[in-house]
């Protein structure tokens, strides 16, 4: 087996990875020392077994002493319950919580819906999140959901996704629907977005 080249196959999966700079990793991880990959081997073991995964807005987090199932957003008693912003991905709601825009809750879709996609509910947590905004809806007072979607073509493809099963539990609970807005360009992703473009698209959003 060659492992320059079977690691470089592993960090080509990493999103927004293309060969050449997986071969840049693998490069770089042969100039380190021997206690900088071990260091690193020992994380990559335990990166799993540390971390679970919140039973209300499904994002990971590092578990806790005393075992729970929520995570400190979700358990938070001071967060407004009455906004849920729905996010493809863990790293997009840490991106928002650093702008420091939103007390609300969230939910991880988990992914996003490619255009032409034939299965769209095997794509995001679908049946998860009907669940919960009716959950919301009854018990907590839910009053608006946002779409924080990137602004690309399977962003907007997603979001179109989302508003159409949403519609049904929008207009029995009487809720508002509102998407980002100004502040973020076409071609966007919220990953990558600085904290003022965040700021600037949530105070716009409609």
């Amino acid at each position: 087996m060659d492992p320059i080249r079977k690691l470089t196959e592993i960090f080509s999966e990493f999103p927004g990875i293309g060969p050449r700079q997986a071969r840049r990793f693998v490069y770089f991880l042969l100039t380190r020392q021997t206690g900088y990959l071990k260091n690193l081997t020992f994380l990559l073991n335990e990166l799993k077994g540390s971390t679970t995964i919140c039973q209300s807005c499904f994002r990971f987090f590092p578990k806790d002493k005393t075992p729970t199932t929520l995570c400190p957003i979700c358990r938070d008693d001071g967060r407004d319950k009455t906004e849920l912003t729905i996010v493809s991905k863990d790293i997009d709601l840490e991106n928002i919580e650093k702008a420091h825009v939103y007390t609300g809750l969230y939910f991880v879709i988990g992914g996003s819906v490619p255009i032409l996609e034939k299965s769209p509910a095997t794509k995001i947590r679908q049946k998860e999140l009907m669940e919960t905004i009716t959950k919301r809806a009854k018990n907590d007072g839910l009053k608006e959901i946002i779409l924080a979607m990137n602004l690309n073509p399977e962003g907007e493809n997603t979001r179109e996704y989302l508003e159409s099963i949403l519609r049904p539990e929008i207009k029995k609970h009487s809720l508002k629907l509102s998407t980002l807005g100004r502040g973020l360009s076409t071609g966007t992703e919220l990953e990558y977005s600085d904290t003022e473009t965040i700021k600037n698209a949530w105070k716009n959003r409609a």
